[in-house]
């Protein structure tokens, strides 16, 4: 982590002590949350990432700013603070209010903290292992990005331990949901597939960049159930997120993974294009009129 946060509009050193156990959400995982990357200054695709984390906090009852302004503008002050012009940034929101450990001195309904840190650099590749029954489809709050993420980081941590890097987690139908913290695809021939949100999985940005603005000659993309079986049948596997970009897959535990790159490569180059243009864009409106 950086040296400066961000705690309900004001900077702080992170080394300061701004919270109470008596805010209801910290103590109970209740809150959302949304990593974004920040690209020369810019942060991108943010208002995907608002708009999930805002379905995100009506569904499980957390209340929410009024407008993306709120938010965005003091994250933007916390880049600028930290010098964070290429970096992680994470941005939560915390209930604090309800229920019968609610503290005395509480006078916010809810907190936004946010911080950045440097770009972790992920490898050639990941190497992944399997978790059966780790997302239920049917849940009323599948595909949410809430606090309660620590059944996650036990998943990940014991794939690590095994000298994995991630894992894949399946419903309680058998099927592939997604990673830990990635979506997952296959390319078979010029096909490319990635599991429909009604597997469980959470609907990244990544993703949803790729299913709705990406647009290569000659491949298509779109959803459908994947099973295992599939993920050995495709010509490759990769795997998404906002920090990852396109990250393939080199294995899959139990499964014979192959790794052409037909596909992946002009999506990627596709993907980092549209990024490119999304960040001049971002930037031009930034400047005021008459200083063009």
């Amino acid at each position: 982590m950086h040296r400066y946060l961000l705690h309900n509009g004001k900077i702080c050193d992170s080394g300061a002590v701004l919270l109470s156990p008596g805010q209801v959400g910290l103590m109970n995982g209740w809150g959302v949350f949304s990593t974004v990357r920040v690209i020369r200054g810019v942060l991108f695709a943010f208002e995907r990432h608002y708009r999930r984390m805002r379905r995100d906090a009506a569904l499980m009852r957390i209340p929410f700013p009024d407008s993306i302004e709120e938010i965005e503008k003091p994250l933007l002050e916390l880049v600028e603070a930290n010098g964070a012009y290429d970096a992680t940034l994470r941005v939560i929101l915390v209930r604090n209010r309800g229920g019968l450990w609610e503290g005395p001195a509480i006078s916010r309904d809810f907190d936004l903290i946010a911080f950045t840190t440097n770009l972790k650099e992920w490898g050639a590749g990941a190497r992944l292992g399997v978790v059966p029954n780790a997302r239920f489809a049917a849940w009323p709050f599948a595909g949410t990005k809430i606090l309660s993420w620590s059944h996650n980081l036990t998943w990940l941590e014991e794939a690590q331990s095994r000298g994995l890097d991630e894992v894949v987690l399946l419903n309680e139908r058998g099927e592939v949901s997604e990673c830990t913290s990635a979506n997952i695809f296959t390319a078979e021939g010029n096909q490319v597939w990635t599991p429909p949100l009604s597997s469980g999985c959470l609907p990244g940005v990544t993703r949803e960049i790729l299913l709705e603005e990406i647009r290569v000659p000659g491949i298509t993309i779109g959803e459908k159930p994947l099973r295992l079986g599939d993920l050995e049948k495709a010509d490759e596997v990769f795997i998404t997120s906002t920090t990852r970009g396109l990250l393939p897959v080199l294995s899959v535990e139990g499964l014979k993974i192959r790794q052409e790159t037909h596909t992946r490569g002009p999506l990627e180059e596709a993907l980092a294009a549209y990024v490119d243009r999304y960040v001049a864009q971002a930037k031009n409106r930034a400047v005021p009129a008459g200083v063009r």
